[in-house]
């Protein structure tokens, strides 16, 4: 192996001592088996086993505790961890849209099927916030007529799953009429909105193209995970619950 690697050195020094500019003239490659077999001593696995131990150290931190079980499961319309996710991500993205453009976030809107795990009561690690938020989503805000408003409520209303929305909304569902509010609020015509969500969404995952082509797009450029581990971090101890966002008579 010592041969193998000097060899090789020697190689590219010689390669990279010659004057002529070089040209790719072949590409070819070789699958390598990768089981019980190889040495577990290998110079691989020495060179990255430092590298596994600080990423076990780095996720296994405590951020936060949390009392209770958090999940999306134990609401109808709204969970106690959906509530959470929208509630963070709407803080988060106000802050930022804010501190950028003057203007405020008006709610959030995530997706039921982007929550991949739930948060058991105890300690709160970083492995917690991956596990939850396992993709590279960022935070973006659009903006949205009130046509397209009432376009997303409709969806919310007829997918009937918890989508998480933010405290900013009341929502009223009886059996012949729907009462929408944003912040106190009935919808207005004529007057637009501005919703938090993933890039994800805006580009009409989960089929919420009412998202797809909005009067006006901001992109953060961060991370809904990093987002829910700065608020894990900042929390001593995570609260949610069900609440009057969403009424079912």
């Amino acid at each position: 192996m010592k041969n193998f690697i000097a060899l090789f050195t020697l190689g590219l020094l010689l390669v990279s001592c010659k004057n002529e500019p070089q040209t790719l003239t072949k590409i070819s490659g070789k699958t390598t088996l990768i089981d019980s077999l190889i040495n577990q001593d290998s110079l691989i696995i020495k060179e990255y086993l430092p590298y596994k131990e600080k990423m076990i150290t780095e996720v296994n931190k405590v951020l936060s505790y949390t009392t209770q079980n958090l999940v999306r499961t134990d609401g109808r319309l709204q969970s106690s961890l959906g509530n959470l996710i929208a509630d963070l991500s709407f803080e988060k993205a106000n802050e930022l849209f804010e501190k950028q453009t003057g203007k405020k976030v008006d709610f959030a809107m995530s997706n039921y099927g982007g929550i991949r795990a739930g948060i058991w009561k105890g300690e709160v690690k970083v492995i917690h916030a991956f596990n939850l938020m396992p993709f590279d989503n960022t935070i973006v805000v659009v903006e949205l007529t009130a046509d397209k408003v009432r376009e997303l409520f409709k969806y919310f209303i007829t997918q009937n799953r918890a989508h998480p929305l933010s405290k900013n909304i009341q929502l009223t569902i009886s059996k012949n009429t729907i009462d929408i509010k944003i912040n106190e609020k009935p919808i207005e015509d004529g007057k637009t909105y501005f919703v938090a969500t993933s890039n994800y969404l805006q580009k009409g995952g989960d089929n919420m193209n009412f998202f797809a082509k909005p009067e006006s797009l901001y992109d953060s450029n961060f991370l809904v995970r990093d987002a829910i581990v700065e608020y894990f971090k900042n929390q001593d101890t995570l609260r949610s619950k069900l609440d009057n966002r969403i009424i079912i008579r």
